[in-house]
């Protein structure tokens, strides 16, 4: 096959594409054997004409292949992408933590390669787990052990299910197509910032995880690791309790994916031997716009039919060294509740796949660097944030509602008050205290000097009546977890991935550090 960019309609149809190759290219409809789009993003440049601009691969005879492809500047050559997975052998089935997207697709490839992993989970099934949030956004009752961050399908179940693919490549490819076979929609393989939505994740996630146990896994909940067995350095098995029972399970491999607020998993790898490094991440808050608002100023006042509700993504680098960013924006969305630990205020966004939801929300982070943190501790990023968590909840009242005010009292440094026009969507509640009340001094000179900016390249993003809801402190991991060859520095056998290893960062790049691992671990095993 070869590869061509067209540009196509918003609303194009199949003999649009049509019609665009044949404009592009000497060739005839006939002639075209196959045709799929391979990448599509939406171009915003100018709002009188709002199109995507494509790339399309299409399927000639080779010989008219070949003709084209001397032309160079409007062709290239296509050949796809697989993935080989081999058969392996192991003394002994490998043990993967966590169900998220780094654990659940590590856990998939060593089960199609014929490893029957074992796969962990310290919280519930989706269903489950799903009825615990519940408790927790209505009653205000936490289980620690299963909410936002811990459950199956991790973090990023319950978000908007963005899909950063970036550069396309054999991991990322079948990551997609896997979440495809499992029920998300086709369009993610080709979609520049597709999302698939939280309702659509939970059904997709138990979809993946009956695929590993079809091929011999196996998948406990409600199991959380609490020990390694290691001699002489290597990896020798695992410690957990299971619905209060001790359970040991020898294994020789094990994949570690806990995510990036599994706190009491840092302190259990430090007290292993592990090599911890603290590393910076983000904090902040929520900001919520009217979704109309939103949609006016990216697709202008009369945009085609059939975008969806839109979506940013705002940066600014400011004098002195930080930089202040949008992160997990939720077009049409709301503001969760996602604590973890008992005492401590978390904020987070998720959409539904419809995104049609009053509200369009995004965290605005200032970057922290190991130097903001109050000792050189490799966890001191942890204590970081629950300082800030449980500042929040203090000031709250301690009753798990979040403190909130608008925009414009932010920035004109008047008293807090809650946004009469732009409703707070977190759960629980909100109360009316302003982010200085919560947030470091330069998190919150930083963020005023931000909105700014953004204003600037965006005009109408300040909007005094927005709402702004924190704290936002889970953004990434604030440790990175040193590895060598995929295994952990001094633990054979122990193979940290995803974001809670700090080697990723959403749910591609966390799936595809998982397969990675995988890989590694397959490699060595191959037969």
């Amino acid at each position: 096959m070869i590869k061509t960019d067209v540009i196509l309609s918003v609303n194009y149809t199949t003999d649009d594409i049509y019609s665009a190759l044949t404009e592009r290219l000497p060739i005839e409809r006939c002639e075209i054997k196959d045709v799929r789009i391979i990448r599509r993003t939406l171009n915003l440049s100018d709002k009188s004409n709002i199109h995507y601009n494509a790339t399309v691969a299409v399927s000639l005879s080779a010989e008219r292949e070949s003709g084209l492809l001397k032309m160079r500047k409007k062709v290239k050559s296509y050949d796809g992408f697989s993935f080989d997975i081999p058969i392996c052998e192991f003394s002994s089935r490998p043990v993967v933590v966590g169900a998220g997207p780094a654990g659940l697709f590590a856990a998939l490839l060593l089960a199609e390669a014929g490893a029957k992993p074992i796969l962990i989970e310290r919280g519930l099934t989706v269903d489950e787990r799903e009825k615990k949030v519940s408790i927790f956004t209505t009653l205000a009752i936490l289980d620690p052990e299963c909410n936002i961050q811990f459950g199956e399908g991790g973090a990023g179940t319950f978000s908007d299910g963005k899909l950063k693919v970036g550069a396309l490549d054999k991991y990322k490819f079948k990551i997609l197509s896997d979440l495809i076979d499992a029920g998300a929609p086709e369009d993610i393989l080709y979609t520049v910032g597709a999302h698939v939505g939280t309702d659509k994740l939970k059904n997709i996630v138990q979809k993946v995880r009956q695929k590993i146990i079809s091929l011999g896994g196996e998948v406990m909940f409600s199991t959380k690791l609490t020990s390694f067995r290691i001699i002489d350095g290597q990896i020798k098995g695992v410690v957990c309790l299971r619905d209060g029972v001790t359970l040991e399970i020898d294994t020789d491999t094990v994949v570690l994916a806990t995510g990036h607020s599994a706190r009491d998993t840092f302190e259990l790898l430090r007290r292993s031997g592990a090599v911890l490094e603290p590393k910076g991440f983000g904090i902040g808050l929520r900001i919520e716009h009217p979704r109309e608002l939103i949609d006016r100023l990216m697709y202008g006042s009369n945009p085609p039919d059939g975008l969806g509700a839109a979506s940013y993504h705002l940066v600014t680098h400011l004098q002195g060294g930080r930089s202040v960013y949008s992160f997990c924006m939720c077009p049409g969305g709301s503001v969760v509740a996602a604590a973890s630990e008992q005492g401590g205020i978390v904020t987070n966004g998720m959409s539904e796949y419809s995104r049609n939801l009053d509200n369009s929300n995004a965290a605005f982070l200032v970057s922290v660097t190991p130097e903001d943190f109050a000792s050189d501790d490799p966890l001191a990023g942890i204590e970081l944030q629950r300082s800030i968590e449980h500042r929040a909840f203090a000031v709250a009242g301690e009753s798990y509602k979040a403190p909130s005010t608008t925009m414009g009292a932010f920035i004109n440094q008047d008293s807090a008050v809650i946004s009469e026009t732009v409703k707070p969507s977190y759960p629980i509640g909100v109360l009316p205290l302003s982010p200085e009340s919560y947030l470091p001094g330069y998190v919150t000179d930083s963020l005023r000097a931000a909105i700014s900016d953004f204003d600037a390249w965006m005009p109408g993003f300040y909007y005094p009546d927005a709402a702004m809801t924190g704290p936002e402190t889970r953004t990434t991991s604030p440790i990175r977890i040193k590895r060598e060859n995929y295994e952990a520095s001094g633990i054979k056998g122990l193979y940290p991935a995803g974001e809670g290893a700090g080697y990723a960062g959403g749910i591609i790049s966390s799936a595809r550090d998982g397969l990675l691992v995988a890989e590694a671990i397959i490699i060595k095993h191959k037969k």
